[in-house]
């Protein structure tokens, strides 16, 4: 006898990314060439790769700051490639996006860094009020919610700046060298907690150069060079060829 379809619950992958044969080329020279990548919801991806490998045109496609020449782009069901210019900023704010220099407003503080992310999709306030303080909470910070910037520690400043990055519960969290600035003992303070707001649910993309991150973390790795996807690997780990050349172009690619 068949068993009852009531016993089983089937689990149904969503792809969160997508791009397929994805080009984009300036001029006679190449951003990405014939990309095709699936990351499903609630994947942990580094994204390395030496300078001008293509992971600033990779990132930036996706949003939408660049029209792709060839391919389709799809986020979270959406046609990102079709999108209309009055949709762009509302495509924008599903995404979290952690910067490499925390671009915190200095005159605001803590509290009013992360409570901007609500404010400017016409969060009630009640509701400002309710979520700011669980996530300041969530990532350490509750005691130093009514200082400023400049008063507080830089590993401080970028646990704001995850806290704004993911106060509005965005289904994929960008993550720009969010260690690069920090000393070893702080950046792996943020690693733990962009491993447990990964756990919670939120589809992580890292963009990286630490060896010894991607190697410890054991997490997906998706290598690109030369403006093609060379590498993805499960578990994957960080080689020689991934190590940057020279000052790299694509430092503080999200600063928008």
């Amino acid at each position: 006898m068949s068993p009852s379809i009531g016993y089983f619950t089937r689990y149904i992958e969503i792809t969160m990314i997508e791009y397929k044969n994805v080009t984009k080329k300036y001029g006679e020279n190449i951003g990405i060439e014939d990309v095709s990548i699936r990351i499903e919801e609630g994947e942990f991806v580094f994204l390395v790769g030496p300078s001008g490998a293509g992971k600033s045109t990779f990132v930036k496609l996706l949003l939408k700051l660049l029209d792709a020449d060839e391919g389709e782009i799809f986020f979270n069901g959406s046609d990102v490639t079709s999108l209309k210019s009055i949709d762009i900023p509302k495509h924008r704010r599903s995404m979290g996006i952690v910067f490499q220099d925390f671009s915190l407003l200095p005159k605001k503080t803590v509290f009013e860094n992360v409570a901007f992310a609500m404010e400017i999709i016409q969060t009630p306030r009640r509701a400002i009020k309710r979520q700011v303080p669980r996530m300041l909470d969530l990532v350490g910070i509750s005691a130093e919610a009514n200082k400023y910037p400049s008063q507080i520690s830089i590993g401080e400043q970028q646990r704001v700046a995850l806290a704004r990055a993911i106060v509005n519960n965005p289904a994929v969290l960008i993550a720009d060298e969010p260690t690069g600035n920090l000393d070893p003992e702080t950046g792996w303070e943020i690693m733990r907690l962009l491993a447990q707001i990964n756990k919670r649910g939120t589809t992580v993309l890292m963009v990286t150069h630490s060896k010894e991150i991607v190697n410890a973390m054991g997490k997906r790795v998706v290598a690109i060079r030369d403006g093609r996807l060379v590498r993805d690997e499960q578990s994957g780990m960080y080689h020689p060829e991934d190590e940057p050349t020279g000052t790299d172009e694509d430092e503080g690619l999200f600063k928008l």
